[in-house]
């Protein structure tokens, strides 16, 4: 069975909601038998590479003086999870780790690299936006420094698996990340409890359809915002 995950390095419900999925998975009984795929969605496709700012100056801009408290509520959830959650960290483009994931999916270590991505980014508030940062986690996960070097330096490499990926989550219909689908039969979007994602797994390996849930889960959409869910839900 194929589990797919689009989502982006400095999306916040990625990195909790693929926390939430990875403990669903330890617990199902076929997760031996499970391959999970890393799959490309820039929340800016866009953004200038040149551009580097602090993530509260971004949410400042775009939201208001409301912007920063919305990451400080992200960050709670995150310490729910057990999770190190830095609102100090900075937010640039994800187009060169995009292509790197796919350098390291070839080499069998995406899982790996995305790991050593998030905790740097999200845990640590280093950056991961320069080519220098990237080829270190390279390297930490595994691959080849010459080979991560050599795409790192053309632009042009791995560049249309990372279009390839976004263009497929459009056309899947997801319009925010994490976007999990199982199978290419089942979907879920967002940063849902492990529990939720518990029983699509069991539902998917027995092939019965999944019951739709409501509400959607938490998602990051490509203005930025990384909605917080309500208490009740």
């Amino acid at each position: 069975m194929r589990v797919e995950i689009w989502g982006d390095v400095v999306c916040p419900w990625c990195y909790i909601g693929t926390t939430r999925f990875e403990k669903a998975l330890a617990g199902f009984d076929h997760r031996d038998q499970v391959e999970v795929i890393h799959r490309s969605f820039e929340l800016d496709p866009g953004h200038d590479k040149a551009h580097v700012e602090p993530v509260h100056k971004m949410l400042a801009d775009k939201f208001g003086p409301r912007g920063p408290g919305m990451d400080q509520q992200v960050a709670r959830t995150a310490a729910g999870e057990g999770l190190a959650y830095r609102t100090d960290r900075q937010v640039g483009s994800t187009l060169d780790a995009h292509r790197l994931l796919h350098l390291a999916k070839a080499h069998g270590r995406q899982h790996r690299l995305l790991s050593l991505m998030f905790e740097t980014n999200f845990a640590q508030a280093r950056t991961i936006f320069t080519h220098d940062a990237l080829l270190h986690l390279a390297t930490r996960a595994g691959l080849d420094q010459n080979d991560a070097r050599s795409v790192l330096d053309d632009p042009d490499a791995y560049l249309d698996a990372v279009r390839a990926d976004e263009q497929e989550a459009a056309r899947l219909g997801a319009t925010g990340v994490p976007f999990f689908v199982i199978d290419r039969r089942f979907a879920l979007s967002g940063g849902r409890p492990v529990e939720a994602f518990a029983q699509a797994l069991s539902t998917a390996w027995s092939e019965r359809p999944l019951a739709p849930a409501a509400p959607p889960g938490t998602v990051c959409g490509p203005d930025g915002t990384c909605e917080v869910p309500h208490p009740d839900a």
